[in-house]
């Protein structure tokens, strides 16, 4: 296929084009080199990333900044240098593009350079090293990404669907399996949006005993247990909610992170021995204060976790095969990115959107 096409998306030139004001223009990506994959875009996920980005919510953005990080196409260009892409394979990037891949680096050379600080790059609003370049996300026609940070698309799961496990589906499977997801466990989550969702279907794939969803009204709780959830608690309709529930769930697995969150209360609902594992994170990443005696008596732990690795993301596409997991997408054309990211902060999204390039895929 030639490779004479215009790299052109959906760019943000300051924070107002989070309130739907991106405009459609060319870009430079980073400057070609022989480890690099160049992937003609067919569908690309929302994330609540690319909002808090647009709207320089988690610092400063770099404008213009084309965002969208879950992204599936076609390998159009492949370098000399790479290995586990040939083109015309189906490929997606997470929200990772590259990080230090250095020997020394203890977080890369374990296999994690998704927590990698020397050299990380993310798929939009980053700078590579050496001065080739920035990063543009998938809210366009091409992409260009490091071939160690593309991943083969398995067959038996439909692009749409792959697309937001990229990034919102592998934020939650890491966590889960990382902290003993399985046979014996009760999983809860709390917050059942676009990664909460996710939770929910990769707790019951990886073989909890019973996943509870955990919201503030019961207005979701209909989708939450058709998506395979056996309980849910609704914290606003029921005062009595944190004692009857008390010492009840082995892992949380908490997407929301607001300041007025009942963090005590949430925390009560571990066993001795649970764990706490915190993934959202909004403009503000705060957190309430945690009462001591809580954490002290409680013996369960409080981490974070961090999207996945390359490999991680292999292996949860492997599991949505088998498991023949079903995200809940609407997708959206490419052309309505505007509309799509006002109503992902306005939040209608039942409950992942995914921007479909009609110019690249027919369906």
């Amino acid at each position: 296929m030639s490779t004479e096409y215009d790299f052109q998306g959906w760019l943000g030139f300051d924070p107002d084009a989070v309130h739907g004001n991106m405009s459609w223009g060319s870009f430079e990506p980073k400057k070609w080199e022989e480890h690099d994959v160049d992937i003609q875009i067919t569908h690309c996920g929302i994330c609540g990333s690319d909002a808090h980005t647009l709207g320089s919510g988690w610092g400063d953005t770099i404008y213009p900044c084309c965002v969208g990080h879950e992204i599936v196409g076609k390998a159009v260009r492949v370098g000399k240098g790479v290995r586990n892409i040939s083109v015309g394979d189906r490929v997606g990037v997470g929200a990772q593009a590259r990080g230090c891949l250095q020997d020394d680096c203890a977080e890369c050379s374990a296999g994690r350079p998704n927590y990698c600080i020397n050299g990380s790059v993310y798929t939009y609003n980053s700078l590579y090293p050496g001065n080739v370049g920035r990063s543009f996300g998938g809210y366009a026609d091409y992409n260009r990404t490091d071939s160690r940070f593309v991943v083969k698309i398995p067959d038996g799961i439909l692009s749409e669907d792959a697309a937001p496990m990229l990034c919102g589906g592998v934020t939650v499977y890491q966590p889960l399996r990382d902290n003993g997801c399985g046979p014996g466990k009760v999983v809860g989550v709390v917050g059942v949006g676009g990664l909460g969702h996710f939770a929910v279907l990769f707790a019951k794939a990886l073989g909890a005993d019973k996943v509870v969803g955990i919201s503030r009204s019961a207005s979701k709780k209909d989708d939450v247990l058709a998506l395979g959830a056996d309980e849910y608690i609704a914290t606003n309709d029921d005062k009595d909610w944190a004692t009857k529930n008390l010492k009840s769930i082995d892992i949380i697995i908490c997407t929301v992170s607001s300041p007025e969150m009942p963090l005590t209360d949430y925390l009560g609902l571990l066993r001795y021995g649970g764990n706490f594992i915190q993934v959202g994170n909004p403009d503000r990443s705060e957190l309430p204060n945690i009462n001591a005696i809580t954490l002290i008596m409680g013996g369960f732990k409080i981490g974070g976790s961090a999207i996945g690795s390359p490999q991680d993301i292999e292996e949860m596409l492997q599991l949505a095969v088998e498991k023949n997991i079903r995200p809940w997408v609407e997708t959206r054309p490419l052309k309505e990115a505007n509309q799509a990211i006002q109503d992902l902060e306005a939040g209608k999204a039942r409950y992942r959107y995914v921007l479909v390039n009609e110019k690249h895929y027919r369906g």
